[in-house]
Parts: C-alpha cells; sequence; structure tokens
C-alpha cells in the first residue's frame, strides 16, 4: 500500500514492510513518487492537475485512494492515483480542507471537513454524502472566524481517538477544538472548559487550532499545535498547558505534527518562525523561517533537527507525515515551493528526495510565499 503527504489528509501510517509509492496533494493535482532504493525516488504519475488538492487518505479495506480539493469536492481512486471518479451527491459545500476515514465496527466510514466549516460523512464510500449539522450547534460557533479574507473559519482536521472509532476530533480554524463520542451526532467544545494551567486565564482564548494527536496510551493525553504554539492537556481538556520550546518566537506558527505509534514520545513538529501575518512584513519579504523539530519525551522538549534540511527556510512545510515500517520508520516533509525531504532514521539525517512540484501547502500559504 502507498502512503499520502498531504496538507490535511492522513499523517500517520503503520506498515510491516517500507511502502514503495508516496502520494503527494499538491496546487496542480496528486503526485505519485516511486521509491528506487536508498534516497532515489522518481515521478511515476500526476493527476487531477486542475484541482488543489487538500487531503488525501487511502482506505486500507477497499483500498482506494481518496482526494479533497481545496475549492472543490471529494475524488476517489481504486488503481493508485491514475484516475479518479468524482464523489460529491450530497456534498453542499465544496471547498474541502480535511478527509479521514475509520472503521467503526466494521463499516468504513469517511469523513469531510470543510470551508466554512461544516463537516460530512459517508458510509458508503463517498457515492453519498450527508452533513453532522451538530457541529455548528457549540457555543462557539457564531465566533468562528478567520484572520484572511474572506474571514471565514474552516474544518482544518479530523482525528480519532484512539481503540474509540465513534469517538472524533474536528480542529476548527479558528474557532474551537471540538469532540464527539457519537460519530459525529453530537459535540462538545474541549478548549472552553477550565484554565490554561500556565497562564491562568480562561481557555475560550484558546481557538487558533491546527492539528489534534491523541496519545495512544491514553486517550486523556491530547496534543494540538495551533497560531500560538503547542497545548498539551493530560486530562482530557479539563486544563491546557502551553509547551513551546525555549527557542521558539512567541507567535511561532507550528502546523505539521506527527508522532511515532509504536513510541509515543517521538513527535515531530513543522514551525514557521513567526505568524503568517508576518511573512510579507518582515525584513525579507516571503519569508516563512520554517524549521522542523523532534521531541523524544512527548513533548517537554524540542531540538531543531538539519543534516540535509534548510536552515529556517524560506518556503514553509505545507505537509509532514510519519510511516512506522517495522525496523524503522520515515518521516516525510513537503514544502511550499514543491520539494519533499525525507529521513529514514528517526530525524537524523535529511535528503532531499524530489523537487520542481508544485506548492504543497495550505490555500494561501503558497501565494504569501510566492515571492522572495
Amino acid at each position: 500500500m502507498p502512503i499520502a503527504l498531504s496538507h490535511g489528509g492522513s499523517n500517520i501510517y503503520s506498515s510491516s514492510s517500507r511502502s514503495k509509492q508516496i502520494l503527494v496533494g499538491t496546487k496542480q493535482g496528486v503526485v505519485v513518487l516511486e521509491h528506487l532504493g536508498d534516497s532515489q525516488w522518481r515521478r511515476v504519475h500526476t493527476s487531477l492537475t486542475d484541482w488543489f488538492i487538500s487531503s488525501l487518505i487511502i482506505e486500507p479495506e477497499s483500498e482506494t485512494i481518496f482526494a479533497g480539493a481545496f475549492f472543490g469536492p471529494v475524488f476517489a481512486s481504486r488503481d493508485g492515483g491514475e484516475t479518479w471518479d468524482r464523489r460529491s451527491n450530497g456534498l453542499t459545500v465544496e471547498d474541502v480542507y480535511s478527509l479521514a476515514s475509520v472503521n467503526d465496527k466494521g463499516k468504513v466510514r469517511l469523513y469531510a471537513g470543510t470551508e466554512p466549516a461544516h463537516l460530512f460523512t459517508s458510509d458508503d464510500l463517498g457515492f453519498h454524502w450527508r452533513e453532522l449539522p451538530a457541529l455548528r450547534s457549540v457555543p462557539s460557533a457564531p465566533k468562528w472566524s478567520f484572520p484572511a479574507p474572506p474571514h471565514i473559519a474552516h474544518t482544518k482536521f479530523i482525528t480519532f481517538a484512539p481503540d474509540e472509532p465513534s469517538t472524533l476530533y474536528a480542529c476548527i480554524e479558528q474557532g474551537a477544538l471540538l469532540i464527539s463520542r457519537d460519530s459525529g451526532e453530537s459535540w462538545a467544545e474541549l478548549n472552553t472548559v477550565g484554565l490554561l494551567a500556565d497562564q491562568n486565564r480562561p481557555v475560550e482564548h484558546f481557538y487558533d487550532i491546527h492539528k489534534a494527536i491523541i496519545d495512544p496510551r491514553d486517550p486523556k493525553r491530547i496534543y494540538v499545535s495551533g497560531g500560538a504554539g503547542l497545548y498539551v492537556t493530560s486530562d482530557g481538556g479539563g486544563h491546557w498547558e502551553r509547551w513551546n520550546s525555549p527557542d521558539w518566537s512567541p507567535d511561532v506558527y507550528p502546523d505539521g505534527f506527527v508522532l511515532h505509534p509504536g513510541r509515543p514520545d517521538t513527535m515531530f513538529v513543522s514551525a514557521a518562525e513567526h505568524n503568517p501575518a508576518r511573512w510579507r512584513d518582515s525584513e525579507t519579504p516571503g519569508y516563512s523561517g520554517s524549521r522542523i523539530f523532534r521531541s523524544t519525551d512527548g513533548a517537554r522538549t524540542w531540538e531543531t533537527l538539519g543534516h540535509g534540511l534548510p536552515d529556517r527556510m524560506r518556503h514553509e512545510v505545507g505537509a509532514l507525515c510519519l510511516e512506522d515500517w517495522g525496523q524503522s520508520f520515515s518521516v516525510f516533509a513537503a514544502t511550499t515551493s514543491g520539494e519533499v525531504y525525507c529521513s529514514d532514521n528517526g530525524g537524523d539525517h535529511w535528503s532531499l528526495i524530489y523537487s520542481g512540484m508544485a506548492p504543497i501547502s495550505k490555500k494561501g500559504h503558497e501565494q504569501l510565499l510566492a515571492t522572495g
């Protein structure tokens, strides 16, 4: 089975042996890269070239690949990404930000998050979709917004509790971290309860949500990356702490976020030096200062990674994924300049495995970084 690298799709994989192919979601479609050995990769196919791909997932039961598109619907492929079918019946909002799939009691269920921030689900591999309207019934929903025009929030990321497939989390940017314990039929806010433990202020100020990771050993331990750094709760959202590294700027912008499923204290995060609002206003216009960091103690401390990675990249890391393949694991990072980097030794050394693709990006970020 291949794996996928995209902004809003699956980003943690486990397999018995290293995957030979990786699908990359770009501004000009889906690119399939094939591993030739060592650090050698080649481009074997490109498809959906008229679409800005936001998210890719690979549903293991049917071996169907799904692609979501910014400004577009959901597509499905049964032949490794060579040909695609449009699957949008019932998808009343066609600006897809995120995709996820889960097997719940033998039934495969898909989820699609959109802009504006809605959530849809399908029980027949995307042939029919229905909205889960309770997502927009939480108290904070009327306040959801986004700094950049048109100031509309989106469902940026979707994930599930370990061993509880009916419990899912939706990351609303900007708005809330939401939890549902009944497959999306009802929702509660996790970032509006209790106090930030390190600042003694209401959690209602903690609203810029990017990605959520649930510790596979303890579902009450949740890690969240967002527009103001990294947040951690050990009691299921009752109290939060900000665990930023001392060398991160106050407005650090972590987005890509993965952990090793077999060694959950090992994590990787990609972060721009400052918030995107400053990318055009800095001394170097079109500069993000992005770096990749590793933690081996469950996000308490972080080290900056190099050895093959540029230091403070001008372009942002628009997608990050990890594959645990038994004897070792690989981490892939793709940028808004169309490059893909890979480490096969835990982040100690990196190789540029491909370049020259269209941007791998959240929509709009590639435009902010287009000059420099």
